[in-house]
């Protein structure tokens, strides 16, 4: 598998504060990696590091293939573009003159490409209004613009659907997904609003206290949040011959109350607990999610 992103061991430490401890993760060319943590997890702190912004204190990483230590990932560096924290935009231009402020920056030789990049995050008919005068989702539209302008293989955005209406999660969610789906675009997408980002990622990479817990693909992800039934029966004779019956994982917790693991009818669970002769009491249905995935995870902590 070929990488965008490989990271091996890195620590960055402040003084007495260790912000990330030999932390290892890998982001698959062409993923959209959900990176999961709680605020002051090491999230950002990884990211400033992997866009030239801070150095590791040990450790190393790569950029489709050129290592941190070599020339070679300043070339691998122009194949990134990336929102940290929140855009860095001027107040009193346009979209169309920050775009254009910042193709100035890239040194490229003319504003082709402007439109289309207006064009792709809705903001074509902006053209005389103040970027100060802009909505959150807006701003954070051109942010993504912004990222794009240098025809980037690999995007890293920090928190950017953090403090968003609906309305605004839902366009960039679209912009994300257009991007990676037609342009084969790599996202890494730092975020601890969990939902949406479960409709976004193809990989995940958990981390807590500066080390990653866990990667996982969305696949095998899904796999791991099967449907749980809790259920209580009337009498522990013959229950464990009934549940076999079911072909799905179970627990007992006490002698007449469990969970069955997977996708079963209450009505089959029922007829084959009657066959025993066991009688279902009470029963509940319940998904897991990617947050209780998570705070599982941790074993139990609150997602701050």
């Amino acid at each position: 598998m070929e990488y965008c992103l490989t990271v091996n061991n890195l620590s960055k430490k402040y003084r007495k504060f260790l912000a990330l401890d030999g932390l290892t993760m890998n982001v698959p060319k062409g993923a959209i990696y959900g990176f999961i943590g709680k605020n002051g997890a090491g999230k950002t702190t990884l990211i400033r590091i992997i866009c030239g912004l801070q150095e590791p204190t040990s450790g190393s990483y790569s950029i489709y293939g050129a290592p941190n230590s070599s020339k070679e990932i300043y070339a691998s560096r122009r194949r990134m573009g990336g929102i940290i924290e929140s855009p860095a935009l001027y107040g009193h231009m346009s979209a169309r003159d920050n775009l254009r402020q910042q193709f100035l920056l890239l040194g490229k030789p003319s504003f082709d490409g402007i439109d289309d990049l207006l064009n792709m995050v809705d903001l074509k008919n902006t053209d005389k209004k103040p970027v100060r005068n802009f909505s959150l989702g807006m701003r954070q539209r051109l942010g993504i613009a912004m990222a794009l302008a240098s025809d980037p293989d690999f995007v890293v955005l920090d928190e950017p659907i953090n403090g968003l209406d609906p309305q605004g999660i839902v366009e960039i969610r679209e912009i994300i997904l257009k991007l990676n789906r037609e342009r084969n675009i790599t996202f890494l997408i730092s975020s601890h609003i969990l939902d949406e980002l479960a409709k976004l990622a193809t990989h995940y990479g958990f981390i807590d206290n500066g080390k990653i817990l866990k990667e996982i693909t969305k696949e095998q992800l899904e796999d791991s949040l099967k449907k749980r039934i809790e259920f209580k029966v009337d009498t522990d004779a013959e229950l464990c011959s009934a549940l076999d019956e079911t072909h799905l994982r179970y627990k007992l917790t006490s002698l007449t109350e469990g969970e069955l693991y997977g996708e079963i009818s209450i009505s089959e669970l029922s007829d084959i607990l009657k066959s025993h002769g066991i009688t279902l009491v009470k029963v509940t249905e319940k998904d897991e999610t990617l947050e209780s995935y998570y705070i599982n995870l941790l074993g139990g902590e609150d997602n701050d």
